[in-house]
C-alpha cells in the first residue's frame, strides 16, 4: 500500500510560506496499489486537488470514502480535475444518514449554495451510505467505525491491503465518551478496535493538551491523547 497525504489541515485551506510546516490543504489521503495509480481516497478536502500529479492526464476511477461531511472533508469534490475527465469513474461512500445519499450531500452543493448538485459533476458520479462493518472497496479491506465527533455520523476507517494496515481518525472527539485517566479522553473500543496494532495510524491532534479545555466544544482531540491512544492499540 502507497499512501499520499495530499491535505491534513482542519477547518480551512491556507497559503503561505508561513503555513509550509503543516501544509496549506484540508484532508484528504490517496491510497494505491504498489506503483499504480490512486484508486482510494480516504475524504475530500481541498487537498483533492492536489491528486492531479498522481494522475497526469488520466481519469479517476475508484472511491472517495468520506469520514464525515464538513466542510473541510468535502470541498475538493467539486474541483478534483481527474474526476471530471472522459472515462471517470467516482463512487463517493458517506456515513449512511438516510436513504439518498446524494441528497445528504445536496445539502451543501446545489443552488444556491453551490451551482450545481453532486450528480451534476458528471455521468460516472455514483453515491452511496455504508454503516459500520466490514467493506470492499477497490481491492482494499475496510472496516469502518463509528467515533464522536460533533456535528453529524462520524465514521474511522482501518485499511489494509493484505500487507499493511493504516487506521485513519481524522476528527475525533474522545471527550465525548468521558474524560479517561488522563482527561484528554476515553480510549473507547471502536477507536482502540481501529488503531489496534496498526502500521500507520493517522489521527486527529488539534490541540494541545493545554489548549483542550477551552476548546473541546470545536469536538477535536488533544495530541497527547493521539499518542496515548497509539501506545494503548500496540505496535503492529
Amino acid at each position: 500500500m502507497r499512501v499520499a497525504i495530499l491535505g491534513c489541515r482542519g477547518s480551512t485551506p491556507v497559503s503561505g510560506s508561513v503555513y509550509s510546516k503543516y501544509g496549506c490543504a484540508t484532508s484528504c489521503l490517496a491510497l494505491s496499489h504498489g506503483e499504480h495509480s490512486p484508486t482510494l481516497v480516504l475524504d475530500a478536502g481541498t487537498g483533492l486537488m492536489n491528486m492531479a500529479p498522481l494522475l497526469g492526464d488520466q481519469p479517476f476511477r475508484g472511491t472517495i470514502l468520506l469520514t464525515h461531511l464538513h466542510w473541510d472533508h468535502t470541498h475538493g469534490l467539486p474541483f478534483f480535475r481527474n474526476a471530471g475527465l472522459p472515462g471517470h469513474r467516482v463512487q463517493v461512500a458517506i456515513p449512511a444518514q438516510g436513504p439518498d445519499s446524494e441528497d445528504v450531500l445536496a445539502r451543501a452543493f446545489s443552488p444556491p449554495h453551490f451551482p450545481v448538485r453532486p450528480s451534476g459533476l458528471g455521468d460516472g458520479w455514483t453515491f452511496l451510505g455504508i454503516e459500520p462493518g466490514a467493506h470492499e472497496f477497490e481491492g482494499f479491506s475496510v472496516v469502518a467505525e463509528e467515533i464522536p465527533h460533533k456535528g453529524g455520523r462520524t465514521f474511522g476507517y482501518r485499511v489494509s491491503d493484505g500487507r499493511a494496515t493504516l487506521a485513519y481518525l481524522p476528527d475525533h472527539s474522545p471527550l465525548g465518551c468521558g474524560p479517561g485517566e488522563d482527561g484528554l479522553g476515553a480510549y473507547h473500543p471502536a477507536a482502540l478496535a481501529l488503531a489496534a496494532e496498526v502500521d500507520l495510524l493517522i489521527h486527529d491532534a488539534q490541540h494541545t493538551a493545554a489548549e483542550l479545555p477551552s476548546r473541546a466544544y470545536l469536538g477535536h482531540s488533544a495530541i497527547e491523547y493521539a499518542l496515548g491512544l497509539g501506545e494503548a492499540a500496540g505496535p503492529p
